[in-house]
């Protein structure tokens, strides 16, 4: 059969489209979509091909871990599928003439059955040249993130076939301290939404997962000490509970990412469903004279009190290994302790007087004691530093208060204390529009002080409080949005000082999330080459 031919400058158009096959995948391409933004990233027009079917991970000769190193071997099979997310095995996707690719590890240290912790170093360096990548860091922890970069600096062209550019990073960490917060009390999450959100968080390269377990709603952590608590605190004593497997689930996982696990059990408030498995523990309230059948915080002036909380306490001390322990101390309602006469009689014996905020130190007192008998360092929200400013200066304060949190900052790192960033990321307050321009904005370190007073900012949280979340809509309203913050926690503050220049890579970053099955939701108009495929 004749075929007709369309001349184009003196090719015909089988040529043409020869021509096009033969020069498109040499066609010029960049990635600057890496997010968080690594500290220093020089990427060229110079780009090489990779086939998965050649494609390998390895330990350099030098390297502290080697083979049967768990965070790295399981890191390896992550990713993998994470930089060839169509390829499925078998020769599924064919790639012809594709040189070997070869990417080399290397860690100074090796610690790769423990676990990150504070001083965990998570600098890495990484050059990609042709056929190979060489990725170095101080710790397997570094390693991990650097494969995350890596990761995302791998992309397809309109073929399918997958490519990298020629890359020079070296990259750490601006802030320690990088966390998510999860409310588990008031609405139960599932494990399987925990474990997606730990994944989320690795990718944003966010390192703290703090579990606020407990709370006045629901008491799901399962205490092998006490197992009335969640038996009659629970919302279910069968569903609705995390077991001591569960944890150990939350906390393996967590590990092979380099996330630490931050738990919290907040006291003396937010405890009533505490009291629904340990009697006595909470404070009879007052009408008159007479009880009113009701119950307010935990009962400061019994011994019995504190028996219970160094029992709980060192059980959870040996459940999660982290060095930080959560203690909470915030939004504690005095009226009921000001009912009780029985109280009132022991602050008089004290010479507490009329003064609840005296009551309420001696109480953080006797646990901040208990907590650093087990070796943990507690962390505290600000309330008790505003009323105990004579703290242990080890004690990490915890800023949530959103009106005048520089003041705070400024106030606290005066006196020498160490505090964690989180009024300006409450994420859970949504509003119309592209709200995270307005976490992306923040920054942590604005605010009047020495240099010396800035250090002690050890990093940021994201909160997702629960009243109006649970698995049905945590992720949507989790990610991208705390992605803007992790950004601001982790790079450089004058190279990401532009949020307009952020908006297409962090739009990028979305799209990727949504090709590994997070449910991002959109930033604003638009769509993504791989909308997203789960259910």
């Amino acid at each position: 059969m004749a075929v007709s031919m369309v001349s184009f400058g003196g090719y015909t158009r089988p040529h043409v489209y020869l021509l096009l096959l033969i020069l498109l995948p040499l066609g010029r391409h960049t990635v600057d979509g890496v997010w968080p933004l690594p500290q220093t990233f020089t990427s060229s027009v110079e780009r090489y091909p990779l086939n998965p079917q050649t494609f390998y991970f390895g330990y350099g000769r030098q390297s502290a871990a080697q083979p049967g190193c768990s965070v790295l071997d399981a890191a390896f099979k992550r990713y993998f599928y994470l930089i060839f997310p169509d390829y499925i095995g078998n020769g599924v996707l064919r790639f012809s003439e594709v040189k070997p690719f070869n990417i080399e590890i290397s860690v100074d240290h090796e610690d790769c059955e423990g676990y990150p912790n504070e001083d965990s170093s998570e600098r890495y360096n990484l050059s990609v040249s042709a056929g190979q990548a060489s990725l170095s860091a101080e710790t397997v922890w570094g390693a991990v993130r650097g494969l995350e970069t890596f990761s995302q600096l791998v992309y397809q062209d309109d073929f399918g076939s997958y490519f990298v550019n020629k890359t020079e990073i070296d990259d750490f960490p601006r802030f320690a301290f990088r966390g998510i917060l999860l409310d588990t009390s008031r609405h139960y999450l599932p494990v399987h939404a925990i474990l997606k959100t730990l994944d989320a968080m690795a990718y944003s390269k966010f390192n703290v997962f703090h579990w606020h377990i407990v709370d006045d709603p629901s008491f799901p952590y399962q205490s092998r000490t006490f197992p009335d608590l969640s038996s009659k605190g629970a919302f279910h004593p069968m569903t609705h509970i995390y077991t001591q497997s569960d944890v150990k689930r939350v906390i393996s996982h967590a590990r092979l990412w380099g996330i630490r696990v931050l738990p919290e059990f907040d006291t003396p408030g937010h405890t009533q469903s505490w009291g629904k498995g340990q009697p006595d523990l909470l404070t009879p309230c007052f009408k008159g004279s007479t009880p009113s059948g009701t119950f307010g915080p935990v009962n400061p002036m019994l011994p019995s009190t504190y028996q219970f909380m160094e029992k709980l306490f060192k059980e959870v001390s040996s459940v999660f290994p982290d060095s930080y322990i959560h203690i909470g101390g915030d939004e504690v309602d005095f009226s009921c302790w000001q009912s009780n006469p029985d109280i009132r009689a022991f602050m008089k014996k004290m010479g507490f007087g009329v003064d609840f905020t005296k009551l309420e130190a001696f109480y953080m007192e006797n646990i901040v004691n208990i907590t650093a008998a087990l070796n943990k360092t507690t962390i505290v929200w600000q309330d008790v530093f505003d009323y105990h400013e004579r703290i242990p200066k080890d004690t990490v304060l915890h800023i949530w208060k959103g009106a005048g949190y520089r003041t705070e900052l400024s106030r606290m790192t005066k006196a020498g204390m160490r505090v964690v960033l989180a009024a300006p990321w409450y994420i859970n307050h949504i509003s119309y529009g592209q709200d995270w321009r307005v976490s992306y904005n923040i920054q942590p370190l604005n605010f009047s002080g020495t240099e010396e007073q800035k250090k002690l900012v050890i990093g940021g949280e994201v909160c997702m409080w629960g009243e109006y979340v649970d698995a049905t809509n945590l992720t949507p309203r989790l990610w991208p949005r705390a992605s803007a913050a992790a950004e601001r926690l982790w790079s450089d503050e004058k190279q990401t000082s532009s949020v307009d220049k952020a908006f297409p890579r962090l739009q990028d970053f979305r799209c990727k999330l949504v090709r590994r099955g997070i449910r991002a939701e959109p930033l604003y108009v638009g769509h993504c080459k791989h909308e997203y495929q789960g259910v």
